[in-house]
């Protein structure tokens, strides 16, 4: 989705938005499925420009056509749509897909930049007959920017105030029929009457990597890079289920062609460019090794809180629940209980490989671990 501002710089990192000579930008930042900086300047020439070129999701794309198709055949605008899923899976794409389709304009904003009900009014009030308003992060909006929302979704107008104190007044202002695309990562934190005014709502989940290699290669078509089945393939694999990060890695490896190969991307070629960004078979980097191990190792397996994982891996706990969590426990990784975090046999055969240390019996962690030096117990509290 649109990164109003920039992503916050993670434990670590300098915060620059361009890297310094001789200082290279962190790994993790290569299989993040958040935007980061690198992805700004290709991004748009990469997004399909018709909502059949978009690749997989055929549920929602079959749904959306139907939706788009009757709101045109009415001449109205199309209903309040939600789009949910983790980060990267096309959330953004679809927005403006359904603007393209609709013949419509498009304007993008974010809940945490929107501070104050006018910050909000002026981009209502500017919107033509049946254009597309899409928030970002709309489970960020705060609660006095979602109530001014309410009566601009249902009845078509706003209250603006004008004026401080006693002397102030309200003013209702019409405003043109819209359509509000909100887009979250946190479907559980937005609110049961925000939840209740879209129409439509459809779940992006991840892609199966068939799907990812037919994205691959559509991207390198459009960057004009020669990709074999085998490397699209091979990349696809490493990509954890998430499209941005697959043309993150074709980017990546397409310069690894041109330096250290012959131009062109074959498996070879591709196993040898990921080996060098130290991403794995499994699509697992340093930042996941790192948070498995100290799960098994620090915390021998767990049960672990969110705290207590964060400070000991020094991550924010935001970035771990959204960003590493839901592939790590979709692969089978790591679960995720009511007591905490807990490491499974698959992620304890990943870090006896990678590290290559032996691991104690299950449950049997060192009991003045990181929990005693932080004064966390394994809850996290």
């Amino acid at each position: 989705m649109a990164d109003p501002g920039g992503i916050s710089p993670r434990h670590g990192e300098s915060g620059r938005d361009e890297p310094v000579p001789g200082e290279s930008r962190p790994i993790s930042e290569v299989t993040t499925p958040r935007r980061v900086e690198m992805d700004r300047a290709l991004d748009q020439s990469l997004r399909p420009t018709k909502l059949d070129e978009f690749i997989g999701k055929k549920s929602v794309k079959d749904s959306l056509a139907v939706f788009i198709e009757a709101a045109q055949g009415r001449g109205e605008h199309l209903d309040h749509t939600l789009f949910y899923g983790p980060p990267g899976l096309g959330k953004t794409t679809l927005a403006m897909l359904l603007a393209r389709e609709m013949g419509v304009g498009i304007k993008l904003t974010s809940g945490p930049v929107l501070e104050k009900p006018g910050d909000l009014a002026g981009a209502l009030t500017a919107l033509a007959p049946r254009d597309i308003l899409v928030i970002d992060e709309i489970h960020r909006l705060r609660p006095q920017i979602e109530e001014f929302l309410y009566p601009a979704m249902e009845d078509w107008r706003i209250d603006v105030r004008i004026g401080d104190g006693v002397g102030s007044d309200t003013v209702s202002v019409k405003l043109e029929p819209f359509t509000l695309v909100g887009a979250t990562t946190r479907f559980g934190l937005l609110t049961s009457p925000m939840r209740a005014r879209f129409g439509i709502v459809e779940r992006l989940g991840f892609y199966p990597p068939e799907e990812l290699a037919m994205i691959v290669h559509q991207s390198a078509r459009r960057l004009g890079v020669p990709v074999s089945e085998g490397g699209a393939a091979e990349i696809a694999g490493r990509s954890r289920g998430t499209p941005r990060i697959a043309n993150r890695l074709l980017r990546r490896v397409r310069d690894f062609a041109q330096v250290r190969g012959e131009g062109s991307v074959d498996r070879e070629t591709a196993r040898r460019g990921l080996a060098m960004l130290s991403v794995d078979e499994r699509g697992l980097d340093e930042m996941d090794a790192r948070l498995l191990r100290t799960i098994i190792v620090d915390f021998g397996g767990g049960p672990v809180g969110l705290r207590s994982l964060a400070v000991a891996v020094g991550e924010d706990t935001g970035t771990l629940e959204e960003v590493y969590e839901p592939y790590l426990i979709q692969q089978g990784f790591m679960q995720r209980t009511s007591r905490g975090r807990v490491a499974t046999p698959r992620s304890e055969d990943f870090v006896r490989e990678r590290f290559g240390i032996s691991l104690p019996e299950r449950g049997r962690g060192d009991p003045q671990g990181p929990q005693a030096e932080f004064g966390f117990d394994k809850s996290g509290k």
